[in-house]
């Protein structure tokens, strides 16, 4: 396995496939100017709330973390929000170093991370623009960040270089705003698109020389406590529509969906560092 990719290598077809598809995904500009506010934005709570149903819950991807890690070994946890990915691999993990662009996300996974007594650090950047300023790590870790990574090649190729041990993605099987599709159309009426899926990053990895193992797995909507009035999850997905608040009591109803509402199909992926 190699860990080619890195910047300047050309893209190859599967690459090129990747980024035209996430592209299909832009917001149409007559919304976005018309959003109260930005889309991209994130809601800590919501990210320290999954972070901590993150740690007393047992996933396929805290398993081939867990078993690529030694006692009082390190995690690089790239786009670590609040520390979904890393906090639950402690013990055996003793070290965290999290990466984000989001320093509101930064400053939760930190609280969290002192909260339980791990040795971490925070730096706000985006990956691999940082990935000089990072240490390897016996494992790295990179949960829900592939679908905002148009150019994956140099991305995961940077994840290979700062693990020692095994790098561990895991990501939704297909487009992670796909179950709001529904949303879109009847807020909107726009139809959304329903590419790209994991099989592309399958296919990018192999094309940079990356044969990753994958399994696959069914997860609760992360969105389920929505039906239950979560004002935080209802707020979040309010944002990412580009609607006014007082479209919240319409979209509260919106939310009990069945197919919003049903478990997400996930995939673990995972293959050797090269750090």
């Amino acid at each position: 396995m190699s860990s080619e990719g890195g910047p300047g290598a050309p893209a190859g077809p599967a690459a090129g496939r990747w980024a035209e598809e996430l592209a299909g995904w832009a917001i149409p500009p007559h919304i976005l100017d018309a959003a109260p506010v930005s889309p991209w934005e994130f809601s800590a709570a919501v990210f320290a709330g999954a972070a901590e149903q993150a740690i007393v819950t047992e996933t396929p991807s805290q398993a081939r973390a867990i078993e690529a890690l030694r006692d009082g070994g390190s995690v690089l946890d790239v786009g670590v929000g609040a520390g979904a990915a890393s906090l639950p691999l402690v013990p055996p993990a003793a070290t965290i170093t999290g990466v984000d662009s989001s320093q509101a996300l930064l400053d939760a996974f930190a609280q969290l991370a002192s909260a339980r007594g791990v040795n971490h650090r925070a730096l706000l950047g985006s990956w691999p623009a940082v990935a000089a300023q990072v240490e390897p790590a016996d494992v790295c870790v990179c949960h829900h960040v592939v679908y905002n990574v148009a150019d994956l090649g140099p991305f995961v190729g940077a994840l290979t270089s700062k693990a020692r041990q095994r790098v561990v993605v895991e990501l939704t099987a297909s487009h992670p705003q796909s179950n709001l599709n529904d949303l879109w159309w009847h807020f909107h009426h726009i139809e959304r698109p329903s590419g790209p899926t994991a099989d592309g990053v399958i296919a990018v990895l192999a094309e940079v020389g990356i044969g990753a193992l994958a399994e696959r797995w069914t997860s609760p909507s992360s969105h389920v406590k929505a039906a239950n009035a979560n004002q935080h999850v209802i707020a979040s997905v309010r944002r990412r529509l580009c609607l006014p608040p007082e479209r919240e009591p319409e979209l509260a109803e919106r939310l009990d969906g069945a197919h919003f509402m049903a478990p997400r199909e996930m995939v673990t992926l995972w293959w050797p560092g090269s750090a």
